[in-house]
């Protein structure tokens, strides 16, 4: 840890930063090279993606906010569904191309609402999508994800055949995760995501877990395999929604930074600058067929920790990422992670994301004995986690995008202030 503070556009020498950017690149590694795995993207094009949205990120808000931008989890559910294929396998360029029209189209959510924000400032946010959607919508891509985790933990490849030992394996991974995440400190309890994939991996590879063929056989060189976007209206609407969930996440993330780094980014270089580098970063990362990016809460907790604000650590990070995107032994390790070991990490990690909406909801001190909260969640919670579907003429939004929009439309029409407790906890049903 250094025992000084290095300012935004303090610029170290080489040997300094190279040693602090792969800090910032251990950190997001885990969860970014997760994402990929889980819905069917490749490995390699997600690190190129993340290293140049982060690097376009970087410029838009005119290297005045210290932010890495890796895989949004925000996006998983809907994009599995789009993809269609077990963890660990990549699917189909025609597949894939569907999938990045859609997120290309996130990145215009992205700007209109950055365009919105710097004419009529951020109220209207609260207003479309209060803390009781939000957090709702939150809790739903947590729990609505726990049966991918739980399958994959037990299942080779999600078969539907249990096996025992894949399931130790599992279990191991996701002790080691929890033990790194709970007993570290420093820079080593940031990263317990990757802490608990190498011990999940290696404990894998001691019990004949592992086929390290495909890292044998991998190419020393080659150019990320690249797929150009293809548009349609139900990939779009399926994606458009999660985007509004991740803008609340990204302005967090923000005023987070914001009181690490004693700066108010919020107002220079400001929000809009920095909701419109998401986007562009999102609308790249589309173009190639990585996953939509956004801000990540491990590298502000490194920021946090080393006092290291430098806009050219976290640049740094991101040439590291590009040049990893490069090296096809790199993406074969990854794909040769056993899915065992991912469900683990995936049990804590989809948790935490539910407890993430639940911590919303008491933090904004949203009050259930109010009937109009108690509808909204309820209706978010029961339509997003069961698997509710409806058609539109050829369109069909999935349960993600449904409970989002229901939520929305719920909060503006739902009359507020009307109510009592006596009357809502005499219309629950006994427990």
């Amino acid at each position: 840890m250094r025992s000084r503070t290095v300012d935004v556009n303090e610029r170290l020498p080489l040997l300094q930063t190279l040693p602090l950017s792969l800090q910032h690149l251990f950190a997001m590694f885990g969860a970014t090279v997760l994402v990929p795995f889980l819905v069917g993207l490749d490995t390699s094009v997600t690190l190129f993606s993340s290293g140049v949205g982060t690097l376009l990120y970087i410029a838009v808000t005119k290297g005045k906010i210290p932010a890495y931008l890796g895989s949004s989890f925000a996006f998983i559910a809907a994009l599995s569904g789009i993809l269609a294929v077990k963890p660990g396998q990549v699917a189909p360029d025609e597949r894939i191309a569907l999938a990045m029209g859609g997120c290309v189209v996130v990145d215009l959510i992205y700007i209109a609402v950055a365009a919105a924000i710097a004419k009529f400032g951020t109220g209207w946010i609260d207003t479309l999508l209060p803390p009781v959607v939000i957090g709702s919508v939150v809790m739903v891509i947590g729990l609505g994800l726990a049966g991918v985790a739980v399958n994959v933990m037990a299942m080779q490849g999600g078969t539907g055949t249990y096996r025992p030992e894949f399931f130790r394996v599992a279990l191991a991974a996701l002790a080691i995760a929890i033990a790194a995440a709970v007993f570290f400190k420093g820079f080593l309890g940031v990263i317990p995501v990757l802490i608990g994939i190498v011990g999940g991996y290696l404990v894998a590879l001691a019990a004949g877990q592992v086929n390290l063929s495909g890292v044998v056989s991998a190419k020393a060189f080659a150019v990320p395999h690249f797929v150009l976007p293809r548009f349609d209206w139900g990939v779009i609407l399926t994606l458009a929604p999660i985007s509004l969930v991740v803008i609340t996440e990204h302005i967090g993330h923000l005023i987070v930074t914001k009181n690490v780094v004693g700066r108010d980014f919020v107002k220079d270089p400001g929000l809009h600058r920095s909701l419109a580098g998401d986007g562009v970063a999102t609308a790249v990362a589309g173009l190639m067929g990585g996953p939509p990016n956004t801000t990540y809460g491990e590298n502000i907790g490194v920021m946090a920790i080393t006092r290291v604000f430098s806009v050219w650590v976290i640049g740094g990070a991101a040439v590291l990422a590009i040049a990893m995107s490069f090296l096809p032994p790199v993406g074969a390790l990854i794909r040769s992670i056993p899915t065992q070991v991912m469900g683990g990490i995936c049990i804590l990690l989809f948790g935490i994301i539910a407890s993430a909406g639940i911590r919303m909801l008491v933090e904004a001190g949203i009050d259930f004995s109010q009937k109009r909260n108690l509808i909204i969640a309820s209706v978010v919670l029961v339509v997003g986690i069961g698997g509710a579907r409806i058609h539109i003429g050829p369109v069909e939004l999935g349960e993600m995008s449904l409970a989002t929009y229901v939520g929305i439309i719920l909060n503006l029409v739902l009359p507020r202030g009307v109510d009592g407790a006596a009357a809502a906890v005499s219309a629950a049903p006994d427990v």
